[in-house]
């Protein structure tokens, strides 16, 4: 299936309003979503419940049905808005989903997406949503029947989604974006593990930034026990973060973050400055782009993190825009009482050939524990 034909369709279904959060899986339908010509209005939201919310507002307001595709991942983030808000026992608010399959059983992934690989169809149960799986097989003739069943369940109100194996959509136009920064991701990230003292504690975000971090670790000192890789859970490293530097109030915690994941769960920003740690220093990699999924613009490329974290009260914030301000934070580094957070503008140049961790999770943790015994 092409992504602009399936797009086609849904807006033949009387659907509006398209939001969501990018996915590798779905990655040519998040492309066909950028260059799609036809009337759907297309919103990249902060994370995936609020693309629920978005789709209650839209319906309110035009009678219209919303689609919102997302990782199976972003299920979690839709269990309260679905269950208390669009569920047929409340308000009735139909909307469709497009979800990619993570860590399908029996196909090799990830080891944040197994577990959730296995639950994604009970899931869908539990919150008494049908649904259709896909793959690359699926005839024209069986996508035509799931959308005509998916639509007898919209037009009574009720929710319907779509699982994506991948592989399930056709290459078609690739979409390319890129931002005006300079300087070159783990490039920054191999700088940043000079700058900030060996003795520190690192917990890094989910997606490349922890696989750069990984390999650039190894590459300067031979290992990365003092690395804490959060390969799951986008928009918490923060928060795993802040727990650590309160337990450990002896030692500096950085957190490595990602715009993409900072917005998920920008709440966290006020809650950690107003318990003020003050040797918890927060770096924001910000090249505007969910780019581990794909390289699609956030929907906040204008956010500036140093100014949102200043209003949130942090004790001191920066956004570092060239080499200059690198130069500068290495002098600096570590001079501030925290909560600091710097703002680091990057492009979206990622190497082909960047690996990805050989440890599993556990051990990872467990090298990360062991520093503090």
């Amino acid at each position: 299936m092409k992504a602009d034909r399936l797009l086609k369709q849904i807006e033949n279904m009387g659907v509006r309003v398209i939001a969501g959060v990018p996915d590798s899986t779905l990655k040519q339908f998040c492309d066909g979503l950028q260059t799609y010509e036809g009337g759907l209005k297309h919103y990249v939201t902060a994370n995936e419940g609020a693309a629920v919310g978005l789709a209650v507002g839209a319906f309110l307001a035009s009678g219209s049905p919303a689609c919102i595709y997302m990782q199976n991942s972003g299920i979690g983030n839709i269990v309260n808005p679905l269950a208390s808000l669009a569920n047929d026992d409340v308000y009735g608010i139909p909307m469709l989903f497009i979800v990619g399959w993570r860590g399908e059983p029996g196909v090799k992934d990830e080891p944040q997406h197994v577990f959730q690989g296995k639950i994604t169809c009970k899931l869908f149960d539990t919150l008494d949503v049908p649904y259709s799986v896909v793959d690359k097989n699926t005839t024209d003739e069986q996508w035509q029947e799931i959308l005509t069943r998916a639509k007898t369940y919209l037009d009574k109100n009720l929710q319907f989604a779509i699982i994506v194996k991948k592989g399930t959509f056709e290459p078609d136009r690739e979409f390319v974006w890129q931002n005006s920064s300079t300087l070159n991701r783990e490039a920054v990230l191999g700088r940043l593990l000079q700058i900030v003292p060996r003795d520190a504690y690192i917990v890094s975000t989910t997606g490349k930034i922890s696989r750069e971090l990984y390999e650039q670790s190894n590459a300067q000192f031979g290992n990365h026990d003092n690395i804490f890789m959060t390969v799951g859970g986008m928009g918490h490293a923060s928060m795993i973060a802040f727990g650590v530097a309160q337990e450990k109030r002896d030692k500096t915690i950085v957190c490595i973050d990602g715009d993409g994941a900072a917005l998920m769960h920008m709440g966290a920003l006020p809650f950690i400055a107003s318990q003020a740690p003050e040797n918890f220093y927060h770096i924001v990699i910000n090249n505007q782009a969910h780019e581990s999924v794909g390289a699609m613009p956030t929907g906040c490329q204008s956010t500036d993190f140093s100014r949102v974290a200043k209003a949130a009260g942090y004790a001191y914030t920066e956004r570092i825009m060239d080499e200059k301000g690198l130069d500068s934070l290495a002098g600096t580094f570590g001079s501030r009482k925290g909560p600091v957070l710097y703002e680091i503008m990057v492009s979206l140049d990622s190497r082909k050939d960047l690996g990805r961790p050989k440890e599993t999770a556990k051990e990872n943790r467990d090298a990360f524990m062991k520093n503090f015994k």
